[in-house]
């Protein structure tokens, strides 16, 4: 009897021993095939996340941790590397918002005061990244005097000038803050003749966004610019910045126009951009570029506005010229007679109407007046 007790005893044991055994190798099974699942959400440190083997996205908890390693941190390397990830996770839209809504922004913001270069340059970067969403601008912006001045005091051509310029491009995409650069247009000019072919391409893209708006247009022939400049107008010139030049002029004369009349007066002074554009030397590479071999070229070479009766006027005072092209003589008085060719006009004072031969209240017979015939205005320049 006691045998059989014994037996039963044994029998039991065994049973739990192979159920406990069998628990283990399922566990054991089971994280072996639901290991590369497990691994897309690990609990993991914020210095492991930065360290480039990490391809998830980022979840808000995980920009956290970056944003708030970024704050507590001092190691050079660490800050670097974690702006870096930071960034990237900044390239998605999603991301763009959980990074703001975490204050994330003023934490990233305050590494470009950074004199580690290369920390500023990846600040910089990140910040270009989450500029991207029009709502991030609005706290990006209390940097954009900084970055002004980092992008025109630091060194030439090096990696944290580009990375500004790229921000600054990016922040001036709409006319909402433009105005912030109206006191650096000239230095801007300055880094766009002296700098090498990428700071000359990055500096013209944020001039383009600017020449786009009417309320900077005073602002940019207003700027003093070297007469270098026109040497960007040469046909030899590389095609990426030859046909920017061209359109940063189109894109005035198109400001210009969009009030419905072109207005010129001699208020902008001499070594300004207004001179340069609208001078000789200017309109003498502008013919040449109609024998350029690329086609795109050949479309800008001119600055082409077409003129219709009843609509644009231009002022013309004292020391400067029209050029005008087509048309039967399209204009008359006691010493101007302008045939149909491409030819400058040479006034003393005048003023060019499309609606008809009375002057709007001038009846100044001096004056010269211009019937209603259709043409094209090209632009006006020095005498």
């Amino acid at each position: 009897m006691g045998g059989a007790r014994d037996v039963g005893w044994v029998a039991a044991g065994l049973v739990l021993a192979a159920g406990a055994c069998y628990c283990v190798y399922r566990l054991t099974c089971g994280r072996r095939r639901g290991g590369r699942r497990l691994r897309l959400r690990p609990s993991r440190s914020a210095e492991d996340l930065t360290n480039g083997s990490y391809d998830d996205v980022l979840n808000a908890e995980q920009l956290q941790k970056l944003l708030y390693l970024l704050e507590s941190t001092e190691d050079p390397a660490i800050i670097e590397r974690a702006l870096v990830t930071v960034g990237n996770s900044a390239a998605f839209s999603a991301n763009q918002v959980v990074i703001r809504e975490l204050g994330g922004i003023p934490v990233v913001g305050s590494k470009i005061n950074s004199p580690n270069q290369s920390i500023k340059e990846k600040a910089l970067n990140a910040l270009n990244n989450l500029s991207v969403n029009v709502e991030n601008q609005i706290k990006i912006k209390v940097y954009v005097n900084q970055v002004c001045e980092d992008v025109l005091s630091g060194p030439l051509n090096s990696a944290v000038q580009l990375a500004g310029l790229r921000l600054l491009t990016n922040m001036t995409v709409t006319n909402d803050h433009q105005h912030m650069l109206r006191s650096y247009i000239t230095d801007l000019f300055h880094v766009l003749l002296t700098g090498n072919g990428s700071t000359k391409v990055q500096v013209l893209k944020l001039l383009l966004n600017l020449s786009e708006n009417p309320a900077m247009t005073d602002g940019l022939l207003g700027a003093q610019v070297d007469s270098s400049f026109l040497s960007l107008y040469d046909g030899h010139v590389a095609k990426e910045i030859l046909l920017r030049v061209l359109t940063l002029f189109q894109n005035i004369n198109n400001c210009l126009k969009k009030e419905g009349c072109l207005v010129i007066h001699p208020t902008f002074t001499k070594g300004s951009l207004f001179y340069l554009l609208y001078g000789e030397e200017c309109a003498q590479k502008m013919r040449a570029l109609v024998y350029h071999q690329d086609a795109d070229v050949k479309e800008k070479g001119y600055p082409d506005t077409e003129m219709k009766p009843g609509r644009n006027i231009f002022t013309i005072e004292k020391g400067f010229s029209i050029w005008w092209k087509h048309g039967v003589p399209i204009g008359y008085s006691s010493n101007v007679h302008c045939k149909r060719s491409r030819h400058i006009l040479p006034f003393s004072v005048g003023c060019l109407l499309t609606d008809g031969p009375t002057l709007q209240g001038n009846k100044d017979p001096s004056v010269p007046q211009f019937p209603q015939e259709k043409g094209q205005f090209l632009a006006v320049s020095t005498t």
